[in-house]
């Protein structure tokens, strides 16, 4: 098989995972504010409402201004979270505990980096392949990719946030290629979700592999 100009990588559930649940990391960050809800709960609650929430796309948006927006519309997610398991008036701060919990996920305490990752980054390195991330995260994942110790190794970094489309869209994924000068044929991007990462890939070019956590 052709050597790639580039290799993209998703993020989230590619490179790193949560550990244990998203609402595990919600319950026990509730649980420093008094409030006790359980991570079942929680983490239901969470899938249903981060699926119903509106894409994290803000157009027309100055990029200074973004991280902001991100910040409200995941504390809209966490709202509407704890409010299907009744706890929202348990609080007597959610503001406090939302900025708390926001935190956290910006740091390496809720992420488990995948033991294969930085072998095969460095093995892709030394075959002088550019290396790239596409993800839906937000900008937080800058801060995620250093304390995990990944950032240098990735050429470009394209979050759906910052350019305002998001995978499957096509336009995340040229976006991308033109940070490399990079025709899609040239490249492979690697991810976890079939619809987002595959489907979206195959749709711009490039070759698309998907692959699957435990």
């Amino acid at each position: 098989m052709k050597q790639p100009k580039v290799i993209f990588l998703d993020a989230v559930g590619t490179l790193f995972g949560v550990k244990g649940s998203v609402g595990k990391a919600y319950a026990e960050i509730a649980g420093q504010f008094g409030v006790e809800v359980s991570d079942e709960a929680l983490n239901t609650a969470f899938i249903k409402s981060f699926v119903a929430a509106p894409p994290p796309i803000f157009p027309g948006v100055q990029i200074d201004d973004i991280p902001n927006y991100e910040f409200e519309w995941w504390q809209g997610v966490a709202l509407e979270t704890f409010q299907q398991v009744g706890a929202v008036n348990q609080f007597k701060d959610f503001s406090k505990f939302f900025e708390q919990l926001y935190d956290h996920f910006s740091t390496a305490k809720p992420w488990l980096l995948y033991e294969d990752v930085i072998p095969t980054l460095e093995r892709w390195q030394k075959r002088k392949i550019e290396l790239g991330i596409i993800s839906n995260f937000d900008s937080r994942l800058y801060l995620v990719l250093e304390s995990l110790h990944l950032i240098d190794f990735f050429t470009s970094i394209t979050i759906s946030t910052e350019v305002s489309t998001a995978k499957p869209s096509q336009k995340i994924f040229t976006d991308s290629l033109d940070k490399h000068d990079c025709q899609a044929k040239d490249a492979w991007h690697i991810g976890d979700s079939f619809q987002e990462d595959y489907q979206g890939a195959s749709a711009a070019g490039l070759k698309a592999i998907l692959i699957k956590r435990n």
